[in-house]
C-alpha cells in the first residue's frame, strides 16, 4: 500500500446527517485535516493516525475503541491536551493479514467523533449524535462448522456491529440467524446498502441463503440471567487460581497475567504521573482509557510506547500518562490511588470472562466482558470467540447475547450452546473443556490474530 493520506468521503455523515462540502462543514467535524492518515510504504509496517481537534471527555477511549473494532492494534501512541484541544497520534498494524482496513472508513468514523471547534446553529446538533438506529438482518442457510464466524467475519468487514444475535438449528440441518446490528456507515437505511448487505452475503456463502434486513423497532437489548452460583463465579473481581475451576488460567496465561502500576507526584506541580506496565494483549490501551473515563480520570499527556527488542520488560509495554482528576486536583490521597490502582489491574488483567459449564445435558460457553458507563460494549468479542470455536473445530448449535448487572456494574455476557460431537467430545472431557476455555480467552487477548 502506497505511503500518502487518506481522505475523508466527500459529505461525510456525522451523527447521521450527511454534510455539504465547504467550510462550514469542515469547521462543524474540527476542520479537513481533523484526521490525518499516513499509510504504512508496505505490509507489516505501521500507519500513523493522528487527530487533531477540539477536546472532549472521554475521545481517546472513543478514538481507541472504533480502532480497535476496525481490528487493528496500536503499538504506541502520545497523546496530549490542553483541556479544549487534544492532539492525538497512534501508531497502527492490521491484527491479522486476512482483514482488510477501510482506511478511508476509518478515516471518517474518526473525524465524526471529533467535536465541534466552534458553534454553528445550523450544525449545533452534528458533533452529538443520537441514538443508533437498529436493524434485524435475517438469515436462513445450510449448517456447517464454522458458519457463525464466517458471517460474523462478513459482517465485520461490512462495518456492521452486532448488538443481540439469536442462533438456531433447525431439525433439518439449517441454520436461522438473527443479527440486530447498527451500521458504522449509518447508511442501512438505504436500499442500495441494504443490497450491498445481501449480495456480499450471498457471493461469499453461497446461493442457497435467505437473507432479509428489517428495521428493528423498539430494539431494546436483551437481558441474561445465568444461574447465581454461575454468575458468582464468572464475575468475581479476581480469577481463582484453581486448576478445577472452570474459568481458571492456564499456567501459560498465569506468567503474564501481571501489572505495576506506581503513582508520582513529584515530576509534576499539577498532575498525578500513573505509570504502567503489563504484557501486551488486544485492547490493552482502550482497557486503559476506558477505566480512566470511567472512573472521572482526566488524562493530559499520555504516551504508549511498544515492546523494545531487548526490553527488561520483554513481551510486556509501558505507558506513562499524567492526569488529573475531574476537579483538577492531582490524585494524592493513598486510598483514591489505591483504588484507582485495583480497577486499572482488574480492567487490564480480567476484563474478559471465559467459563465453559454444563447446562442439562448440554455445554455452553459463556464469555463476559464490562460495559462503559456510557453503554458500550467491547469491540470484536463475539468476532474472537467464534473464530477460536471455528479453529477448534466446534459448531454452535445456539448464541445469545445479553447484559446482566453484577459486582456493581453492567456485563455484555456472550452465551454458546456447544455442540458434542466423536471428534471432539466436551460432554465427558475436562481436557477438551480447559481446550476451549483457554483457546477463547487467548484468542480474545489476541495471541492468535
Amino acid at each position: 500500500m502506497p505511503v500518502g493520506e487518506v481522505a475523508a468521503r466527500p459529505g461525510g455523515g456525522v451523527g447521521g446527517m450527511v454534510l455539504g462540502g465547504g467550510a462550514a462543514a469542515a469547521a462543524a467535524v474540527g476542520g479537513d485535516d481533523a484526521v490525518v492518515m499516513q499509510l504504512a510504504a508496505a505490509e507489516g509496517e505501521e500507519t500513523a493516525i493522528t487527530v487533531n481537534c477540539p477536546d472532549q471527555a472521554g475521545l481517546g477511549c472513543d478514538l481507541c475503541r472504533t480502532i480497535l473494532e476496525f481490528g487493528l492494534r496500536i503499538t504506541r501512541g502520545d497523546v496530549s491536551t490542553d483541556g479544549h484541544w487534544c492532539f492525538v497520534v497512534f501508531w497502527v498494524v492490521p491484527r491479522s493479514s486476512s482483514i482488510k482496513i477501510r482506511w478511508a472508513s476509518l478515516k471518517n468514523r474518526l473525524m465524526s467523533m471529533c467535536p465541534s471547534s466552534y458553534f454553528i446553529p445550523f450544525y449545533h446538533d452534528i458533533s452529538q449524535p443520537g441514538p443508533p438506529k437498529f436493524y434485524l438482518l435475517k438469515l436462513l442457510l445450510p449448517d456447517r462448522k464454522g458458519l457463525l464466524h464466517d458471517v460474523t467475519h462478513i459482517l465485520s468487514e461490512l462495518e456492521l456491529l452486532i448488538h443481540r444475535v439469536k442462533v438456531s438449528t433447525t431439525p433439518d440441518g439449517r441454520v436461522v440467524d438473527l443479527f440486530f446490528i447498527t451500521d458504522g456507515m449509518e447508511l442501512l437505511h438505504t436500499k442500495e446498502r441494504q443490497e450491498e448487505t445481501c449480495s456480499t452475503l450471498i457471493a461469499t456463502l453461497g446461493h442457497s441463503i435467505s437473507c432479509e434486513v428489517l428495521p428493528a423497532e423498539g430494539f431494546q437489548q436483551g437481558f441474561s440471567s445465568l444461574p447465581p452460583k454461575i454468575a458468582e463465579e464468572l464475575f468475581r473481581v479476581e480469577l481463582a487460581d484453581s486448576e478445577i475451576c472452570s474459568s481458571s488460567l492456564s499456567a501459560e496465561l498465569k506468567r503474564v497475567q501481571t501489572a505495576t502500576i506506581n503513582f508520582d507526584n513529584s515530576l509534576s506541580p499539577a498532575h498525578t504521573l500513573v505509570q504502567i506496565i503489563c504484557a501486551d494483549q488486544k485492547g490493552f490501551i482502550y482497557d486503559i482509557l476506558r477505566t480512566m473515563k470511567d472512573c472521572n480520570i482526566q488524562i493530559f499527556y499520555g504516551r504508549f510506547r511498544s515492546d523494545k527488542k531487548g526490553s527488561v520488560n520483554k513481551g510486556c509495554r509501558e505507558v506513562d500518562l499524567f492526569v488529573k482528576q475531574v476537579d483538577g486536583k492531582k490524585v494524592i490521597d493513598s486510598e483514591k490511588q489505591e483504588a484507582l490502582r485495583s480497577r486499572l489491574r482488574s480492567e487490564m488483567l480480567h476484563s474478559l470472562r471465559v467459563m465453559i459449564v454444563s447446562r442439562g445435558p448440554d455445554t455452553e460457553l459463556l464469555v463476559a466482558n464490562p460495559v462503559e458507563l456510557s453503554g458500550k460494549g467491547r469491540p470484536r468479542v463475539f468476532y474472537d470467540a467464534t473464530l477460536a470455536l471455528k479453529a477448534l473445530g466446534i459448531c454452535i448449535f445456539s448464541a445469545e447475547i445479553g447484559r446482566q448487572a453484577a459486582s456493581e456494574r453492567q456485563w455484555e455476557v456472550y452465551r454458546f450452546l456447544l455442540d458434542d460431537s466423536r471428534e471432539f467430545p466436551l460432554a465427558t472431557s475436562p481436557t477438551n473443556r480447559n481446550r476451549v476455555v483457554d483457546r477463547v480467552r487467548k484468542t480474545l487477548m489476541g495471541y492468535y490474530n
